[in-house]
């Protein structure tokens, strides 16, 4: 099966690059913005998040407006690199809303974990949930962000 990024021909480029910037258009408006008639955006775009490129689309909140104050970049190493141990940990960080992200990573740690928590006791009660009481985690190295200069959601595509 082919690469569904080697199909993306121009008018997807440019549909997938308005979307990332403001996913809030009508199909007319986007139509317009990428220069093709609506029902042609339209087809496209639902082709785009039937083959997946298209993953969903979502707000960006935030998080100091929603008192989401703490961002951590944690590395996390394992006992035990098993593959089912391995999948056993993703399971658990997956079901932690407060995780963003999970990256298995190589070389260094096992996992590298985007994580944003209220404060540091919302932090400190997190890493006891999902690291202290897990047998297989061998040691925790956390970062905390001071300052966030830049985020953004766009690929370049």
């Amino acid at each position: 099966m082919p690469n569904p990024s080697d199909l993306l021909d121009d008018l997807d480029r440019r549909i997938l690059n308005a979307l990332q910037i403001d996913a809030t258009h009508t199909n007319a408006e986007l139509a317009e913005l990428v220069h093709v008639s609506p029902p042609t955006c339209l087809r496209r775009v639902k082709q785009l998040t039937d083959i997946g490129v298209i993953e969903r689309q979502v707000a960006i909140v935030a998080p100091e407006k929603v008192g989401v104050k703490l961002t951590a970049i944690v590395e996390i190493t394992l006992d035990v690199q098993a593959a089912d141990r391995m999948a056993e940990f993703e399971r658990i960080v997956a079901a932690e809303p407060a995780v963003l992200q999970c990256y298995r990573v190589s070389p260094g740690p096992d996992f590298v974990l985007v994580v944003q928590v209220a404060d540091m006791p919302a932090y400190h009660a997190l890493a006891h949930r999902l690291f202290t009481t897990h047998s297989n985690v061998r040691n925790v190295k956390a970062y905390f962000s001071t300052f966030r200069s830049k985020f953004e959601t766009r690929i370049a595509v």
